[in-house]
């Protein structure tokens, strides 16, 4: 088995397998939660780019070492950049991040994401636009930032509660679930496990993580198409239990609340629940909204109202935007005090301005969602491709 290594100093930070017709894409930072350096996306691109091109190569494999797959982009070396004055960088880095989400989204040839472990943010962006998803008792999904060290199993998100929002496609996937799951896992930092995933459409196929190399031993031989490819998936598909302990076996609840015009409303609905529920989903919603950015929550709740009625390419640029405008520090520094209080000093104690729902003006909001007004600030441009498939369409 022939094996490229991706050299970042003395770390193999991406490693390359496979034979000639399947080819594994493996990150391997598990000392960082497999979180996504500037050079780990450059050289995927480049490697996807050279396999999608190679008539040989049949499929494509996403994974990564250790309890993770990837913990999202590499946020405080961003950070450490752009305080020092160098803004491009964040640009830059979310820019090339999106093109590489694209890339594996309009990819022309079946890409399979194994979700065994945790996943965050840019692993997100990642890993739920391949055209398998498989997850397993070891996968949970969380739309907020918790500290690394508290993520044992999860899927997580961590953007409300540094001061960001729901991007790298979020706006086009969360949109596509049913009713308005999507806006209760952007808005409340909720924990689904991998079970739940499949049963609302984030991924495609559970199955259990001892099976996981007899999988991928089994995809060793493919040479044919995706219907063979989902035949050698339905071998090892398991049936779980828990998707009935989670939150989204409340979704008529889910949706008598999060259908909600405003934040505000959604947080009141929430409220009134609570008086009369005492279950702990409904409790941590409460408690998260009531601790993250305001204006991040306000951002993410339009972005995926608006996400539904656009594809993925302009669900991107208009995130795009956002972060640059976040970056630049248009309307708030809340995210650069977000990511000090949570991931830096650790003091868990944001001071975010505004601080409050109600003092987030819908016209501070409407900036992030217009145009950077800056000469050298170009918008994100993705290139033409044709491969795209829609395998999550709105479920309203």
């Amino acid at each position: 088995m022939a094996i490229r290594h991706c050299f970042d100093k003395d770390v193999d930070q991406v490693l390359f397998e496979g034979n000639s017709s399947v080819k594994r894409v493996i990150l391997n930072r598990p000392h960082k939660l497999n979180s996504l350096s500037y050079h780990m996306i450059c050289q995927m691109i480049k490697e996807l780019k050279a396999f999608e091109a190679d008539p040989k190569v049949k499929i494509v494999i996403l994974k990564g070492n250790g309890k993770a797959f990837c913990a999202g982009g590499d946020v405080l070396a961003s950070y450490t950049c752009q305080v020092a004055g160098h803004w491009s960088y964040g640009t830059n880095f979310y820019k090339k991040q999106v093109m590489l989400d694209y890339l594996v989204a309009t990819y022309g040839k079946p890409v399979v994401a194994i979700i065994d472990g945790i996943v965050m943010g840019g692993g997100a962006g990642l890993s739920l636009q391949a055209t398998f998803r498989i997850v397993t008792e070891n996968t949970w999904i969380s739309n907020g930032a918790l500290l690394l060290h508290e993520l044992a199993k999860v899927f997580a998100m961590p953007e409300t509660a540094i001061g960001h929002f729901a991007d790298v496609g979020s706006s086009y996937f969360l949109s596509r679930l049913p009713g308005f799951y999507g806006e209760y896992l952007g808005l409340t930092g909720a924990k689904i496990r991998g079970a739940e995933m499949v049963e609302c459409g984030l991924a495609t196929h559970f199955m259990l993580a001892k099976d996981v190399r007899l999988l991928e031993t089994a995809l060793d031989e493919v040479t044919s198409d995706t219907k063979t490819i989902s035949e050698i998936f339905s071998k090892f598909t398991h049936k779980s239990n828990d998707k009935q302990h989670g939150a989204y076996s409340r979704l008529e609840i889910i949706n008598k609340c999060f259908s909600r015009t405003t934040v505000e409303e959604i947080l009141s609905s929430l409220e009134s629940e609570a008086e009369s529920k005492s279950e702990k989903w409904i409790l941590d919603a409460i408690n998260w909204i009531k601790s993250a950015c305001p204006t991040s929550l306000k951002i993410s709740l339009r972005s995926i109202r608006e996400g539904r009625t656009k594809e993925l390419e302009q669900c991107l640029i208009q995130e795009c935007t956002i972060v640059c405008h976040i970056v630049r520090r248009t309307v708030s520094n809340d995210f650069y005090e977000g990511v000090r209080a949570i991931l830096l000093d650790k003091d868990k104690n944001p001071k975010w301005e505004p601080s409050k729902l109600e003092l987030v003006t819908d016209e501070m909001v409407d900036k992030y969602f217009s145009r950077v007004d800056e000469d050298e600030m170009e918008p994100l441009q993705l290139p033409a491709r044709s491969n795209l498939v829609d395998t999550m369409r709105p479920k309203l």
